[in-house]
């Protein structure tokens, strides 16, 4: 039945979109180009997703029949969208005028022509722009600095340089030279400690086995630390027992440990500078709604004093939301991912952000600030579904800890 009904949305709003290139052409060999066009999406679409997935989810092709589907789709909904308005004006107009005016017909051919290009060049730039995030914005990476000031900071830890990446999603990549540079990338920024906030995989742990070496070069003085994310619990694929799902997750577990990762697992590390330490805290994956809830704030504490630096990783930040940032053991710092910003989104830096998961998320891009504690949310090192990236880019977060009041 759900493909019965999406095919026939996908049809009605092709036959719509149509409209405008009858409108603006009398070229059958272009009509016949849109149609076949439009079957080969739609096609390749219900093939990709008849078949079975050796991960269970978007990777590979049928990441890229959802793209060009994506693209397609949305780009006619537009065009939809327009010439539906204008028949509605079409319809009140002419109404009006058999009701009150003399003409017997209302015909206004070249308005038609007119929003008809206006329509197609509206739908161009979401067409163009999701293709493009497809073969480049996905491995668009950028390093984004943040200085961050505290006045309780361990006066060792002055000057301490963070690097965090967040949600590689394994199983979706498809360029080992691109995610080289990405590593080597992470690499340069020297920072004193590199940490990770989950979803390392897509489902399975064997998404992984052809980039264990790769992730393993990741280096810092004070070490790799992770946390696992909803995905890399294997929630979201039918395995053949639970004991399976359960031996998937052990095996990721594996997978960190291989890569010289210290995983954490509702627990925390100090890391030390002569005298002075900082505490590393991971709490496991906990997310608001329908996630996972394996996250425990008060077992990762434990044992730590108010007075005690904090760095905290959890993957959602729904997390710092619910519990976290009101928690009276005061944790300082909270690195997040989970969001992916979307993958779809407008940026200007400094001045302007926005995308549609702003609207499920109170904190999903970039350093927030509350009660004198702050939450950074990673935009993400891979992708998931969509595979690729439009205006949201993928990420490497630097954060520098410094001592003292923040400047005015």
């Amino acid at each position: 039945m759900r493909w019965f009904l999406f095919i026939c949305f996908y049809i009605l709003v092709d036959i719509y979109a149509f409209q405008v290139v009858k409108t603006l052409t009398k070229s059958n060999y272009l009509y016949t180009t849109y149609i076949i066009l439009s079957l080969i999406v739609l096609g390749n679409f219900i093939y990709q997703f008849s078949q079975p997935s050796p991960s269970g989810t978007f990777d590979g092709s049928r990441g890229y029949a959802m793209g060009f589907i994506l693209a397609f789709m949305v780009s006619k909904i537009l065009l939809t969208v327009f010439m539906f308005g204008e028949d509605i004006v079409r319809i009140v107009v002419a109404s009006f005028n058999k009701l009150f005016s003399s003409q017997s017909s209302f015909e206004m051919p070249s308005r038609r022509t007119f929003l008809s290009q206006i329509a197609l060049g509206v739908a161009a730039i979401p067409f163009a722009s999701l293709l493009y995030g497809m073969y480049k914005g996905k491995y668009n990476y950028k390093v984004l600095n943040y200085t961050l000031y505290f006045e309780d900071l361990p006066d060792a830890f002055d000057g301490y340089r963070i690097s965090q990446i967040s949600d590689i999603h394994s199983g979706s990549f498809d360029n080992k030279e691109k995610i080289e540079y990405a590593i080597d990338l992470v690499n340069e920024q020297k920072a004193d400690t590199i940490l990770f906030t989950g979803d390392l995989v897509n489902n399975k742990a064997t998404e992984m086995d052809s980039w264990i070496e790769t992730f393993s070069k990741l280096n810092a003085k004070d070490g790799v630390f992770s946390v696992l994310g909803n995905h890399d619990y294997g929630d979201y694929v039918a395995w053949e027992s639970d004991q399976a799902r359960l031996n998937n997750l052990e095996a990721l577990k594996n997978v960190h440990s291989k890569m010289g990762w210290n995983l954490l697992l509702n627990e925390h590390r100090f890391l030390e500078r002569g005298n002075d330490r900082i505490a590393l805290i991971g709490v496991e994956n906990w997310g608001a709604g329908g996630f996972k809830k394996k996250g425990d704030l008060d077992k990762a504490g434990k044992g730590l004093a108010k007075q005690d630096f904090k760095v905290l990783m959890s993957h959602d930040p729904s997390y710092w939301q619910e519990k976290i940032k009101k928690d009276e053991k005061h944790y300082h710092l909270t690195l997040s991912g989970h969001t992916h910003g979307m993958q779809f989104g407008i940026e200007i830096p400094g001045w302007f952000k926005w995308s549609p998961v702003q609207y499920r998320y109170e904190n999903w891009a970039g350093i927030y600030e509350e009660f004198g504690r702050y939450i950074n949310v990673n935009r993400g090192f891979g992708y998931l579904a969509y595979p690729g990236r439009v205006g949201i880019w993928p990420e490497v977060s630097v954060i520098e800890l410094r001592k003292g009041a923040k400047p005015a």
